[in-house]
């Protein structure tokens, strides 16, 4: 994702700002579709500078304030949570002492108890807010919701000053308000607040509620806000609160009835994993091409490339719908032409969509941009992953073209300079300066600190192209194009050839991060070189040196692994890419350690990683922690604008546990296997229910029996093998 991105002149594109930490904040979050809602733990939205709260869809802010005051001040704070399906929001809040002009009290602390329940569904939020008087005296309650739409573009909400503005208007119509925003280039968003029962006054930007409430009775106020673009979303309210969330909660149900279900003899390890799952399915949207996660909230709730892709693997084991949404979609984006407005090139597989104001107008590349290096060779790998966990035979064949395509686009326009390496260079100094995952500034460097200059080639990259064209190898022999088969399996092997004796550096005992333009190594201890273990590039020899290396003080923390090895030049356990930790870069690297022989190094990292989700609000893994040295008894240190959730940091708890059990599921030999299991520490016990392949399903127990774990077969259906090596 473009957090941050040099602009080539000493400036910083795309930044995000920190004046303050979204955790700070104790956000909460909703989503459905492509609407989002970021609240503050009162389930309130402030405006004001560097405020990142509100409710947006596509990629503008709908509502900008949002506040409730009772008596005209703020309640005070009981607590808030999600539900375990991260579907509804409730809120609990009382009022402060009120006292009259002679300084008599009036109203006690804690007689009015509001509770406000919240969810978004049908291109709209829905609230409930009841008030419930505990006098023994009847009492007249002033509720005001005060609110307004700034109808600003998620860019300007992270920084990016605009180069004009449209014009809002804002006018009652009975018993709602609309507010109407017209964007520079003509189009019109909407947003429609309805109030149940009729407000005593409605104003513009206001809504004053008077409730006559007796003694130990309760009354209830409904809120409705629709957006709408162009005349298309939610104008009128739909039906009433109960019968719309118990339509929601069977939408997000039947979400989840897809995947297999996991259970632990551990508590918190049963609440990290259901928040993960919970969080994947918020995150998961609705397409024409099937269902795809977006990226993250705040800053990423769209369609990514790279995220979509990387998310899919991991989930891959647990839900293939998934996978086979993000390859249709992506499929039916891949680019047809050379833009470089947009970094395209055909075959190439896109980055990132964006549907504000600013990418309409240009004014950020992002409508449609391709500028990633590494979402191609991933969408081939994902492919054959997707196929052999599937034997989906009529997908692959839809995808074959696409996939030819994708591997034309790696030896031609990926490989800029014919060294048989792929690396990139932004075409017009508008796009992405880096363009690996690591996409900040910053992020390449060489051993001085010095900041690599392009083409680059990353070490990662390489070992996901060896990957790709080893798995389409695969495919083609499975569609029958054996000559092409052939083809691809030699040039894997000559890649792996070639990277091994360019990227190796027996200094480091590690390979460089990258390879820049004038083909000098970046020799530098990063992450990046743990990736290439999954991909099944690195030799065996190299790989214990890696085990080794990425388990040491210099990159392992306690709570996982870090980007950039301490005491590195640029080194910053506080920095995005430097030195903090991510979720999705551990589980990958796990893998890798697993299908190199290393289970037990990859049960350490799937440990440090449940220890760090366990400190974190609503067990959520965010996107990124920093990279301190792990303290006794003390949780891991966040970063202050971390993504909560993060379709790829919810993932990786799936595919650490993956890792650590040696779990592969062959659909095409409807076949299960585990190889050399291992649990926790902590977890006696797992069940894994209803793992569906091919028409089958298994379910599975797994046992601690001292250093090993026995596998059970609970329940079988179909012709299904479990195999288990211990």
């Amino acid at each position: 994702m473009a957090a941050t991105a040099s602009d080539g002149s000493g400036g910083i594109q795309f930044y995000i700002p920190a004046t303050t930490s979204l955790m700070e904040r104790r956000p909460r979050t909703l989503k459905h579709g492509d609407a989002f809602g970021l609240f503050d733990h009162h389930g309130d939205i402030h405006d004001g500078p560097g405020s990142p709260e509100g409710l947006f869809a596509r990629d503008t802010r709908h509502l900008s304030r949002f506040r409730l005051w009772i008596e005209g001040e703020r309640p005070i704070f009981l607590s808030s949570t999600v539900s375990d399906d991260n579907l509804l929001l409730q809120v609990d809040l009382t009022n402060p002492d009120r006292f009259d002009q002679a300084g008599r009290l009036v109203l006690a602390k804690d007689t009015i108890h509001l509770l406000r329940w919240r969810f978004l569904f049908a291109g709209g939020l829905f609230e409930r807010i009841r008030v419930e008087n505990f006098d023994i005296e009847p009492r007249t309650v002033e509720i005001t919701l005060d609110f307004d739409a700034d109808f600003a573009d998620i860019f300007e909400v992270r920084g990016h000053q605009p180069a004009g503005r449209g014009t809002v208007t804002r006018r009652v119509e009975g018993r709602r308000v609309v507010l109407e925003h017209r964007a520079r280039d003509g189009l019109v968003d909407r947003t429609v607040l309805a109030f149940e029962p009729a407000p005593a006054r409605l104003e513009p930007g206001r809504a004053v509620f008077r409730l006559e409430v007796p003694p130990g009775r309760r009354r209830r106020l409904y809120v409705w806000i629709g957006v709408e673009r162009n005349g298309a979303g939610a104008s009128e309210p739909p039906p009433a609160f109960a019968p719309c969330y118990r339509t929601a909660r069977r939408s997000f149900r039947a979400r989840g009835a897809r995947a297999a279900a996991i259970t632990t003899s551990n508590e918190i390890l049963n609440e990290v994993l259901c928040r993960a799952v919970s969080d994947l399915y918020m995150l998961e949207t609705d397409t024409p091409r099937g269902p795809y996660p977006y990226a993250g909230i705040p800053w990423f709730s769209t369609a990514f490339g790279r995220d979509g892709l990387i998310t899919a693997l991991e989930t891959l084991w647990l839900d293939p719908a998934i996978a086979r949404g993000v390859l249709t979609f992506l499929a039916a984006t891949q680019a047809q032409e050379h833009d470089p407005a947009r970094d395209a090139e055909p075959g190439k597989i896109l980055h990132e969509i964006r549907l504000g104001e600013l990418a309409r107008l240009g004014e950020v590349p992002f409508a449609r941009y391709y500028g990633s290096i590494d979402a191609t060779p991933l969408f081939v790998l994902l492919a054959a992953e997707y196929h052999r966990r599937t034997s989906d035979d009529a997908t692959l064949r839809r995808l074959w073209p696409h996939v030819e395509a994708a591997l034309s686009w790696i030896d031609r326009w990926g490989d800029r300079d014919g060294d048989g390496f792929v690396e990139y260079e932004r075409a017009r100094e508008s796009g992405l300066a880096n363009q690996g995952w690591k996409d900040s500034g910053d992020s390449v460097f060489h051993a001085d600190g010095r900041l690599a200059e392009g083409p680059i080639a990353l070490c990662e990259v390489q070992g996901y192209v060896y990957a790709a064209k080893r798995a389409a190898s695969e495919l083609a022999r499975v569609l029958g194009h054996d000559e092409r088969a052939e083809e691809l399996a030699r040039a894997a092997e000559a890649l792996a050839r070639r990277f091994d004796e360019a990227f190796w550096s027996e200094e480091l005992g590690c390979y460089a991060l990258a390879l820049d333009g004038a083909k000098r190594p970046c020799l530098v201890r990063t992450s990046n070189a743990g990736q290439l273990l999954f991909t099944g590039i690195v030799p065996p020899a190299r790989a214990a040196r890696l085990v080794e290396l990425l388990l040491s003080e210099r990159f392992f923390s306690g709570f996982g692994i870090r980007t950039v090895a301490a005491g590195e030049a640029r080194y910053n356990p506080m920095s995005y890419h430097n030195g903090s930790i991510w979720p999705h870069d551990n589980a990958l690297i796990a893998l890798g350690f697993a299908r190199s022989g290393y289970q037990q190094a990859a049960v350490r990292v799937l440990e440090a990683v449940l220890d760090a989700a366990s400190y974190m609000d609503l067990r959520r893994l965010p996107e990124l922690y920093c990279g301190f040295r792990r303290r006794p008894r003390l949780g891991p240190t966040l970063y202050p604008v971390a993504c909560a959730p993060q379709a790829w940091a919810a993932g990786a708890v799936l595919l650490l546990i993956q890792a650590a059990l040696g779990l592969e599921v062959d659909g095409r030999r409807r076949r299960v296997e585990l190889r050399h299991p291992r649990l926790p520490p902590g977890v006696e016990e797992m069940r894994i229910h209803h793992l569906r392949v091919d028409g089958g399903a298994v379910d599975l127990l797994l046992r601690r029996h001292g250093g090993e774990v026995a596998v059970n077969v609970l329940r079988r259906e179909g012709e299904l093998a479990v195999e288990v090596v211990l």
